[in-house]
């Protein structure tokens, strides 16, 4: 038996319209990262255009990652943690990230400390900003660098 192989023939609009659809495809699935002034803007968005003060913050970050995949990233807040003193929440933000922000923990007086630790994935080396509300609407904000390496080389 013999089979016969039959093409068909496109026009080459189709064919032009066939590869910018692929392009399109293509360029939707490659993310856009935040940078310095998308943190900025989700931090003002946050405090409403409000001060942010520096302290009470430690974090538990890695110097150098050497796999961006699992980077640790903790904290705690020094706070008497009373209904008229507390943490209400603490927003996790990085600046190579697709997102700015990265993880949200709202805490109460009930809780008796402010603490958290989480695991993130980094690209790239970055920035990690850590913003705390507090009850009284004051904000207060750290960060640290984290070098991510490939493989033990510099990145």
């Amino acid at each position: 038996m013999k089979q016969t192989t039959q093409f068909s023939t496109i026009s080459r609009r189709h064919a032009l319209a066939m590869l910018g659809a692929a392009g399109a495809v293509v360029l939707a699935g490659v993310p856009a990262y935040a940078d310095g002034a998308a943190v900025a803007a989700k931090i003002k968005g946050l405090t409403g255009g409000k001060s942010v003060g520096e302290g009470a913050i430690e974090l538990d970050l890695p110097e150098i990652a050497e796999n961006g995949n699992a980077v640790k990233v903790a904290f705690s807040i020094d706070s008497p943690m009373t209904a008229d003193n507390y943490v209400k929440a603490v927003h996790v933000m990085a600046d190579g990230n697709p997102t700015p922000e990265v993880a949200s923990f709202n805490f109460t007086p009930a809780m008796g400390a402010c603490s958290a630790s989480t695991r993130m994935r980094l690209a790239k080396t970055q920035n990690i900003i850590v913003l705390a509300e507090m009850n009284d609407g004051s904000f207060k904000q750290a960060q640290a660098t984290v070098k991510v390496t490939i493989g033990g080389c510099g990145g």
